[in-house]
């Protein structure tokens, strides 16, 4: 297997200096999952129908002809219909680079009746890294600068 990533967390600050030292950078469950599970680093309450933001303090250098895809873990989709709110969180390779650090945060539904408590070192999502390729005749020089949406503006 290549060696293509490494998460890192974001730098402490005040949002996340009570917690910032029982984050736990995201990890494979066995050695035949495609997922780097992603941990929740602090409690966290769902109701049903409600939409949340959960900032993972996690940023992710990898090789540049490689994404990180972003997905809902299975049993969450199963037991709440958790969805995430773009469906598919999709990480380029600049984003590590990007003015918020990279920082990767998952939006979520829960289209589910019934409330998800989510405690701290939970499981929610898990990410696949994933090599593309680009066109022939692609001749895109802009670079990256600002973070979330920001390279439609």
């Amino acid at each position: 297997m290549d060696r293509i990533a490494e998460f890192m967390k974001i730098s402490k600050n005040e949002k996340n200096a009570s917690f910032y030292d029982d984050i736990i950078l995201p990890k494979r469950a066995t050695k035949g999952s495609a997922g780097y599970d992603f941990y929740i680093p602090y409690d966290l309450t769902i109701g049903p129908n409600e939409s949340v933001k959960i900032e993972t303090n996690v940023r992710c250098k990898m090789n540049n002809e490689y994404v990180l895809m972003i997905f809902p873990r299975s049993s969450l989709g199963f037991k709440y219909k958790l969805q995430l709110d773009n469906t598919v969180g999709v990480v380029d390779s600049d984003y590590f680079n990007a003015l918020n650090e990279g920082h990767i945060v998952v939006a979520f539904t829960n289209w589910s009746d019934k409330t998800l408590e989510l405690k701290k070192g939970d499981r929610f999502a898990q990410g696949v890294f994933l090599k593309f390729g680009i066109t022939i005749d692609d001749d895109v020089d802009n670079e990256r600068t600002g973070g979330y949406g920001s390279t439609g503006k």
